[in-house]
């Protein structure tokens, strides 16, 4: 193990220096998918093609187009619910009660900007979406991400102890099973979104909503929260792939392994065991550590954005992989080594001067646009919680 005193001021320096940034620019940036509020939109006459022709064109550009095309900074239901999580983990940390302000700002704002048409509280994308998976509608709730604030949520319970944030999560929980599922005979995958005919083979929202439901049930004992959650987990593990990873999806469209894809459903899975005490797929569990921590990384910590490609070296992939990291590392003695190496390689090549995280880099450019939730919020969670494991 490296000089630890050294390591957790190098953390501690960019925490400081990520969060000021994203305070400093009242919690918005721009998001990766954000280009369909750009003022070309009404030319794509709403057709689906030329919709994600546009989308992918803002995406993937070597040189940031959004300032050209009209596209402004836009807060995050996402990103305020990573940073509510970092500042809860710091709370924890440090005592500093400026931390439990923050994170009760954040969740407030959560709370007061829920999903619009639903009862239950549920959150989607501040713009309008689409991919080869259909349309999302701008505001429609997604499962990834109100399972994610979720998780949130439940630490603000545990940690302030006030029974609202666990009203939420329950809340969460109920949207959750309202949505359409797939329902096999081995197991069920949760719906992306609340619409569409719930024919979903995607696994990581499938499984990150069954972490909550778990994890929520711990709380509260909801039987029907901790059915449909084995249900989704026994899905996903019936599927895993000899070696040990999962494809995105299980329609031959989706079939690509991928580093942060993988990372959820890997924490799901921990979570929900830990949740429930169910032993059941322990071995499925220790498999996909494995190909994770064998497959996604470099010796110099570098993280691969796929299991047998490289680049692009992607700011989510690094962040996640952190998490994941620090999430194991009472499980596998190697996981905290590797989750400093990774850290420290990111902060070395992909932390600006400013404080904010690079978005992408390719073999002969760096995407330096500063995204909100896909690499300030979602880093600034992961390194609070790698300190945080530091510190213990």
């Amino acid at each position: 193990m490296s000089d630890m005193k050294n390591d957790r001021e190098i953390i501690s320096a960019s925490l400081k220096k990520v969060g000021k940034w994203v305070e400093d620019n009242d919690y918005k940036a721009y998001d990766p998918a954000d280009g369909l509020t750009s003022y070309l939109r009404p030319l794509t006459f709403g057709n689906l093609f030329l919709d994600r022709l546009l989308l992918q064109l803002v995406w993937r550009s070597p040189i940031n187009l959004r300032l050209l095309l009209g596209v402004k900074p836009l807060d995050s239901f996402i990103g305020r619910g990573y940073m509510a999580w970092g500042y809860l983990t710091m709370l924890k940390i440090t005592g500093n009660e400026n931390y439990k302000h923050k994170a009760v700002s954040c969740l407030e704002w959560l709370k007061n900007n829920k999903a619009p048409g639903f009862v239950h509280y549920s959150w989607g994308k501040m713009f309008d979406f689409a991919s080869r998976g259909g349309r999302q509608g701008k505001f429609e709730p997604i499962t990834v991400w109100s399972s994610l604030i979720g998780q949130a949520f439940l630490d603000a319970y545990e940690i302030i102890g006030n029974e609202k944030y666990l009203e939420v999560a329950d809340s969460i929980c109920n949207w959750i099973l309202e949505i359409p599922r797939n329902q096999t005979d081995s197991g069920l995958c949760l719906n992306y979104t609340p619409s569409g005919d719930g024919n979903c083979t995607i696994h990581n929202q499938s499984m990150l909503g069954a972490a909550l439901l778990a994890r929520t049930a711990k709380f509260n004992g909801n039987p029907e929260y901790l059915k449909v959650a084995k249900e989704a987990i026994k899905y996903t593990c019936t599927r895993q792939l000899p070696d040990g990873s999962w494809y995105y999806g299980e329609e031959p469209k989706y079939h690509w392994i991928d580093n942060f894809h993988t990372g959820y459903n890997l924490d799901a899975l921990k979570c929900y065991v830990e949740s429930t005490d169910d032993k059941t797929y322990e071995d499925n569990l220790k498999k996909g550590f494995n190909f994770f921590k064998n497959n996604f990384f470099e010796s110099t910590g570098r993280p691969k954005y796929y299991h047998n490609r490289t680049y692009p070296i992607d700011s989510q992939c690094a962040s996640q992989a952190i998490e994941t990291l620090a999430n194991f590392s009472g499980y596998d003695e190697s996981s905290l080594e590797l989750g400093l190496r990774v850290a420290k390689w990111t902060i070395e090549n992909m932390q600006d001067r400013t404080g904010y995280f690079y978005f992408r880099q390719y073999p002969f450019v760096t995407l330096k646009v500063p995204m909100i939730h896909w690499a300030q919020a979602t880093t600034y969670r992961a390194l609070a919680l790698l300190l945080s494991k530091l510190e213990r």
